[in-house]
């Protein structure tokens, strides 16, 4: 059975599966495989949202006391960077009872609180890890076999979450095992929303109560310039879940947020959309005429700004026509949604940087 996955289409809609779900498929595999003492091409599995999926074994060993299949992960067209990544199920049965699951080599392990998982244990998730378990268990039905030791390991994982933000989590030396219902769909970025949660939820186990949150890697960098001295566990990429996170930090008592983007996202911020994904929200060229218009812009650049292409491209003619104060009405539109979006219930301050981390504006315009 051909186990490759396809090439993602980035503007497709083809659904994928999870690690955990390509996880538990090797180690059930692994099991029936050592039980019937046979080699197999494919298995069929229940994923947690209890849907059936067969799929393709890459690799599948019988040894003397063990056996090894693997799984090839297919997230459909969702930008994941663990799609083809080999999932490896190492299965020991044992004639005592439980079954034993553990991470091995390309499968994070647990450094910090926070995350819901035990310091110091392997980064399987409890969804999956009851997945697996399921999985193994109903394969061990009826044979003299009562428990099992099964090994996940992901060959390259350790490189592949250089990609992630695992790191700032507080997860070393390979990705998570994860998914609550074992599909992937393109743009839901469900692991990203699991890890932006993770990462609040980290940050409040240390303690702090002010965060601060930002669209992407370059903001982030941006922002710990503007403020240094606050611990790297207080920063929180958020991507496109502005909204999200801004709940999650209410929910768990965060004081102060503050949110440092640039023209695009905060722009769409400022129109009230806190899922800034472009399939999900556009900029409004409108609302920014309008703002520009409240500063000084004439009539003539208000249609410019409206037959723009791009929020940058907005920010350049407003420069060169000399108009001042566009981004700042901005910040200030970004405030009174996210406020709003979270109840008054926490402070929040905005800052506007452009593509070179210079500071444009910010809301309030002082601490």
């Amino acid at each position: 059975m051909n186990t490759r996955v396809p090439p993602r289409d980035k503007k497709g809609l083809r659904t994928g599966f999870t690690t955990g779900a390509c996880s538990a498929a090797a180690a059930k595999a692994a099991v029936r495989c050592f039980v019937r003492q046979t080699r197999l091409d494919k298995i069929e599995i229940d994923l947690p949202n209890r849907q059936k999926v067969v799929f393709g074994v890459e690799r599948c060993e019988l040894h003397e006391d063990y056996t090894l299949c693997s799984v090839i992960k297919d997230a459909g067209d969702d930008p994941d960077c663990t799609h083809g990544a080999e999932l490896v199920a190492e299965v020991r049965l044992l004639s005592a009872g439980g079954i034993e699951l553990v991470g091995g080599s390309g499968v994070a392990t647990v450094t910090k609180p926070g995350l819901g998982l035990e310091v110091g244990t392997s980064a399987i998730n409890p969804i999956p890890r009851r997945n697996i378990i399921a999985m193994v268990d109903e394969e061990l039905g009826g044979t003299p076999w009562n428990g099992a030791r099964v090994t996940i390991s992901v060959p390259d994982g350790e490189e592949m979450a250089k990609g992630t933000i695992n790191a700032r989590l507080g997860l070393v030396g390979g990705i998570s095992i994860l998914g609550t219902s074992g599909i992937v769909r393109p743009y839901s970025t469900a692991a990203f929303k699991a890890s932006v949660v993770q990462g609040i939820d980290v940050a409040a186990s240390f303690g702090h109560k002010v965060l601060v949150l930002t669209t992407g890697g370059k903001s982030e960098a941006y922002a710990m310039k503007l403020h240094p001295k606050l611990a790297s566990d207080a920063f929180i990429q958020v991507g496109d879940f502005v909204g999200v996170a801004l709940k999650h930090c209410v929910r768990r008592k965060i004081s102060q947020i503050m949110i440092v983007g640039m023209m695009g996202k905060l722009s769409k911020m400022a129109n009230g959309k806190m899922q800034t994904h472009v399939a999900g929200s556009k900029v409004n060229l409108e609302l920014l005429a309008e703002l520009a218009a409240e500063v000084g812009a004439s009539p003539d650049l208000c249609n410019e700004i409206c037959a723009s292409t791009t929020a940058r491209r907005v920010l350049e003619l407003c420069s060169e026509a000399g108009i001042q104060g566009l981004t700042s009405a901005i910040c200030s539109k970004v405030v009174e949604h996210t406020t709003r979006h979270t109840d008054e219930k926490l402070r929040i301050h905005v800052y506007l940087v452009d593509f070179g981390g210079t500071l444009l504006a910010q809301s309030p315009s002082a601490l």
